[in-house]
């Protein structure tokens, strides 16, 4: 994917809705300063081009339950095409799963697992992770307060 060119209107509009996703039309156009024809074309090519996504609402993890944040790596026994996909594809389907990202270094990937309770991950890693073929072995930290999380990226 290319680098999409981004004017001054197009950050703030790009900003807001990061912060704000449910602000409508009118009010967004006035806080960027624009029409609201405008701003509805320069949206309409913002997902065109990929760089707006779908629109969610983000939960609380504590008030839905999910109270324990683990970072887990994961070494492999196998590089290959087939292990890493069979792998991959294992991750995209677990919902406990919040992040995963392939890594360099001494590990393969880093997941970032938030479930209920230390026997809800316990489950997760025995039974299921470390179940997959390729998964030589893992390491499990587990986080003592969430000081950030964010899902805005600076434009």
């Amino acid at each position: 994917m290319e680098k999409v060119q981004l004017d001054s209107i197009d950050r703030k509009l790009l900003r807001v809705l990061q912060r704000r996703a449910d602000i409508s039309q009118a009010a967004l156009a006035e806080e960027v300063g624009s029409s609201p024809a405008s701003c509805w074309r320069r949206l309409k090519a913002l997902e065109e081009a990929g760089v707006l996504g779908p629109t969610v609402r983000l939960l609380n993890p504590q008030a839905v339950g999910k109270t324990l944040d683990v970072v887990c790596q994961v070494r492999m026994k196998a590089h290959d095409v087939e292990s890493r996909s069979a792998f991959e594809s294992f991750i995209v389907g677990r919902e406990e799963v919040m992040e995963c990202l392939s890594m360099s270094g001494e590990w393969d990937y880093q997941i970032r697992v938030t479930v209920s309770d230390m026997a809800e991950y316990e489950d997760f890693l025995m039974r299921r992770l470390l179940a997959q073929p390729a998964v030589a072995h893992s390491a499990s930290h587990f986080a003592l307060k969430r000081i950030k999380s964010t899902t805005a990226i600076a434009v």
